[in-house]
């Protein structure tokens, strides 16, 4: 029999957390906007890329299909819109309300 000890410094230990800071969305002066048509998984219908759910460092961008983005917590930093391959995400200026 194989002694198999789980190695703890493996993995990463921590965890992503949805709105750590409360919902920070009113914050941002561009929101990004998903063009379905050049979007990979909604174009194919099927799980594939989600490069801009890997790189977003608030953990706002949904793994669905089609791709959501909460933008209750969405800073609008644009990381999502600058690594998209297919550059289906844009960033829309926010029209502020006085």
């Amino acid at each position: 029999m194989v002694d198999k000890k789980k190695d703890d410094f493996i993995h990463a230990h921590s965890k992503l957390c949805v709105g750590e800071a409360g919902r920070t969305g009113d914050w941002r002066a561009f929101r990004p906007e998903i063009n379905n048509a050049k979007c990979a998984p909604a174009k194919n219908k099927r799980a594939s890329c989600f490069i801009c759910w890997l790189y977003c460092p608030e953990g706002v961008v949904k793994r669905t299909i089609p791709v959501e983005i909460d933008l209750e917590y969405c800073k609008g930093c644009g990381i999502c819109a600058e690594e998209c391959p297919t550059k289906a995400i844009t960033m829309i200026e926010e029209e502020k309300e006085d």
